[in-house]
């Protein structure tokens, strides 16, 4: 709910500020006090077009704001975080600050939770915050889409299931719809795209690379054309542990050898030698092995000549030319043919893809055909009594020949919706061709049947926070009275705030807001404008605001009684 709205420099209020609370809110005051300035700061709010002519005179712009209590799950919060807004968290609830500035220019600015957004950031918050009704641009149900959302919520639990089975069903036939219209459109583009990865796979199993073979054969070509320097350098290690060469200085390994026996002498003298000699053993057995092994590889050497060399380089070259044309290395190559193995296999079974999609996609045409039929009964069924309620409540607010027709046409074709084209017709007496909401009514009329329709749908299909302006309009005793105990009704499941002139209504208010005209405003300020203010009345004020509203007499004690009475007549009949 709106929990605050402060005005600043907004058509005759120069600084205000509108305590809200939960329930009916009424604003009240005398003709020019500046009541409208309230519905149009909270227009303001919800992104209506800037008006320089609304900046009070003699300032420099003009000021909305307002402070909002949602839910944190609330969509409203979800739209306002998207647009960087800060949001604060108390007792589980998150407050949000939207403002809007405008320059007497005509320029605005618009901030949500603290940061500067696009105004029309204000109207997607808006229109999850607030609905207005009073004028046909400020409809709520306007659009089909909204009216079709507010029948299918007052339909119920069971429309909602069948519209939830249909809609499923739906998706999945314009998927099957859609890849067998590609199936069939786009044949030739399919063939050459098999042919391609038919040659490809061809290529490739013609080569038949293995995992890592190309590093495998790299390393292997790199040692074969090195042979020379690497058979040198083995014999020449072979020849230092153990070769006639080295007699002279003795070899590594008779070294070793000689320094073992040495120690090995004395060792029962010293244990310490006696390690030292084992460790030179151990050195002894390590030589004798690295020997061994120089020997076989130099004699390994002697097998790879030329012709091995030649047959890797051409393997390579294989190997290079797939790498070159499909993947950066041979596992990529390997990894991408499965891929287009498995394309191919799709490709080359199109017709009976295209066979099993036919008889998807009739089926699933017959199983919608049948979920829209019923939930055009359900719709037909719910729209009538959707009607009927309305009426009733209608016939309270001073139209007792006006109906709701809920109109239901079939639609050109299946839509994520099922297949009705839905409208909601009034009828504002008999003989009158039913039209659409917003024509043909008054904006008083127009806010009272919107009054209705938001009485009978308020626990289906609510918005935090209803703005009635003109819902009094051209009505008043009994049917002023039925005004005001649909507000409370409606104001029992959302926040309401009204703009009236009827005590009668205003009687029914948890919360009662007169702009009045300040006292320096009789004769004008010193630059000549008239000035007003906003002030929450108590119980006792609201009394003498009632008998000003009722007689013009806010002494009179008779008035005084008498709007006494409508209070406690509005306590007893809530």
């Amino acid at each position: 709910m709106i929990e605050e709205i402060r005005i600043s420099n907004l058509g005759v209020i120069t600084d205000a500020v509108l305590p809200l609370g939960p329930g009916l809110s009424v604003v009240t005051g005398e003709t020019g006090a500046g009541k409208t300035m309230v519905v149009t700061a909270l227009g303001l709010l919800l992104g209506a077009r800037s008006d320089a002519g609304a900046v009070r005179t003699g300032a420099s712009s003009a000021v909305a704001e307002a402070v909002v209590r949602l839910a944190p799950d609330s969509p409203a919060i979800a739209r306002a975080q998207d647009a960087g807004a800060d949001i604060e968290e108390y007792d589980g609830e998150a407050e949000l600050m939207l403002a809007r500035t405008v320059n007497a220019d005509g320029r605005s600015r618009a901030h949500v939770g603290g940061r500067s957004a696009p105004v029309g950031t204000l109207a997607e918050i808006g229109e999850q915050l607030v609905a207005v009704h009073g004028q046909s641009e400020q409809l709520r149900l306007k659009s089909q889409s909204a009216q079709r959302e507010a029948l299918d919520k007052f339909g119920g639990p069971k429309l909602a299931k069948a519209l939830a089975a249909f809609r499923q069903s739906y998706d999945r036939w314009r998927q099957a719809a859609g890849e067998l219209q590609s199936l069939r459109t786009e044949t030739r583009e399919r063939l050459r795209e098999a042919e391609s990865l038919q040659l490809a796979l061809e290529e490739i199993d013609g080569v038949d690379p293995q995992p890592g073979e190309d590093l495998a054969l790299k390393a292997e070509a790199t040692k074969l054309a090195n042979v020379e320097q690497l058979r040198a350098a083995a014999q020449l290690a072979h020849q230092a542990l153990i070769a006639e060469e080295f007699a002279d200085a003795g070899d590594a390994t008779s070294l070793v050898d000689a320094a073992k026996r040495s120690l090995e002498q004395v060792q029962a003298d010293d244990p310490e030698l006696g390690k030292a000699a084992g460790r030179l053993a151990e050195v002894g057995y390590i030589l004798a092995d690295v020997a061994a092994d120089l020997a076989s590889y130099s004699a390994s050497l002697d097998n790879e000549g030329p012709e091995r060399l030649a047959e890797l380089e051409a393997r390579r070259a294989s190997l290079a030319g797939l790498v070159r044309k499909y993947a950066p290395s041979i596992d990529e190559v390997l990894d991408w043919s499965a891929t287009a193995r498995q394309r191919l296999d799709e490709l080359t079974d199109d017709s009976s893809r295209i066979e099993a999609l036919e008889t998807e996609i009739a089926a699933l045409e017959t199983e919608l055909a049948e979920t829209a039929g019923k939930i055009t009964a359900m719709r037909g069924k719910a729209g009538g009594e959707l009607g009927r309620k309305v009426g009733k409540e209608l016939a309270a607010l001073a139209m007792p020949d006006a109906e709701l027709h809920i109109q239901l046409e079939p639609a050109e074709e299946l839509g994520p919706h099922g297949a009705d084209n839905i409208a909601f017709l009034l009828k504002p007496h008999p003989g009158a061709p039913p039209r659409p909401l917003g024509k043909g009514a008054s904006g008083g009329e127009l806010s009272r049947v919107m009054l209705a329709i938001e009485v009978v749908l308020a626990a289906v299909d609510p918005v935090p926070t209803f703005v009635f302006d003109e819902v009094d309009s051209g009505v008043g005793g009994k049917a002023a009275v039925e005004i005001g105990r649909r507000l409370a009704m409606l104001a029992k499941y959302v926040q309401v705030i009204v703009v009236t002139h009827l005590p009668q209504v205003a009687a029914f208010a948890d919360q009662h807001i007169r702009v009045y005209k300040t006292s320096a405003a009789a004769a004008k300020n010193s630059e000549g404008v008239t000035a007003s203010d906003v002030t929450l009345l108590t119980d006792e004020e609201r009394v003498t605001e009632l008998a000003r509203m009722l007689a013009g007499q806010e002494e009179s004690e008779l008035a005084r009684a008498h709007a006494q009475e409508l209070i406690e007549g509005a306590k007893g009949s809530r």
